[in-house]
């Protein structure tokens, strides 16, 4: 069974990510489980074509745990894929990381971690007990990365790298960076930052999505782009995503920059390629 996490920042198209390739990996008749990290319980939703399942957290909140079964908290997706939404406490009270924890200790009560891949979307701009337990508890140990060519999107994957990097520090943890997926904006010089960033924590680029239009249309039909526009090359881009993240037996433990260094590596890309159009 693989068990993979997908780590970025806030809004850089993680869950985008994760569902399509979660979708891609289904389409090749393989049992996914993906599980939501985030308060926004919006992970799994194109999934369930539009549908915001109840979260783990809101649930025992509602019922209490001993009362819930499997049935309660694992929703039927596109393909069969079991969807799971752990979700988080109301806005400014709380700690977001609690109900990730809640979920994987309720899934390990119900016996619900089987299949061929389970595949966990955390935020990545925090980097607190909570939203790393995934990596520290051992249930994710391959790690990906999906970032773009924006400082802050790298700032963001390269905390995950310093995350990694402590936690394996532990002999008995096994989780490893398996790659960075560029989730590209198009902006000049985008590819060879990213692949400079890669490099620069030991790792490599496993794919390049480009920015296409169909992915919002995909997602106001509420649906993944595997399964409104299984045809363009952009859900083409993803099953490519799928097939290397199957056959990926490159991991590692990563390195990190300090911030300055990562500044200077992003004021040499815009500076080459700024001064390329004057």
């Amino acid at each position: 069974m693989k068990q993979i996490a997908i780590y970025g920042k806030g809004g850089i198209g993680k869950s985008t990510t994760s569902s399509n390739l979660s979708a891609a990996l289904a389409d090749m008749d393989l049992s996914v489980m993906q599980i939501g990290c985030d308060p926004k319980r919006d992970s799994t939703r194109m999934l369930m074509q539009g549908r915001l399942i109840p979260t783990v957290l809101d649930l025992i909140r509602d019922k209490g745990e001993a009362e819930l079964g499997i049935d309660d908290v694992i929703f039927t997706g596109y393909q069969g894929i079991r969807c799971v939404e752990a979700g988080g406490p109301e806005p400014g009270v709380g700690c977001a990381g609690r109900g990730i924890i809640a979920t994987f200790q309720l899934l390990e009560r119900l016996q619900a971690f089987f299949g061929d891949v389970i595949l966990y979307d955390v935020l990545g701009d925090v980097v607190c007990g909570g939203f790393a337990m995934p990596m520290r508890k051992g249930y994710a140990q391959e790690i990906y990365l999906v970032t773009s060519g924006e400082l802050m999107a790298l700032y963001a994957a390269n905390n995950i790298c310093k995350a990694i990097a402590r936690v394996s520090q532990n002999s008995r943890q096994l989780c490893r960076l398996g790659g960075v997926i560029c989730n590209a904006r198009n902006t000049p010089g985008e590819k060879e930052l990213v692949e400079a960033f890669a490099a620069a924590v030991g790792t490599r680029v496993i794919a390049l999505i480009p920015r296409d239009d169909i992915v919002q249309h995909a997602e106001l039909h509420t649906k993944t782009v595997i399964e409104y526009a299984p045809e363009s090359e952009q859900a083409t881009r993803y099953r490519e995503l799928a097939a290397a993240v199957l056959k990926n037996n490159d991991f590692i433990i990563p390195t990190f920059l300090e911030m300055e260094e990562l500044e200077e590596m992003g004021r040499s890309f815009l500076s080459v390629h700024y001064n390329g159009k004057n």
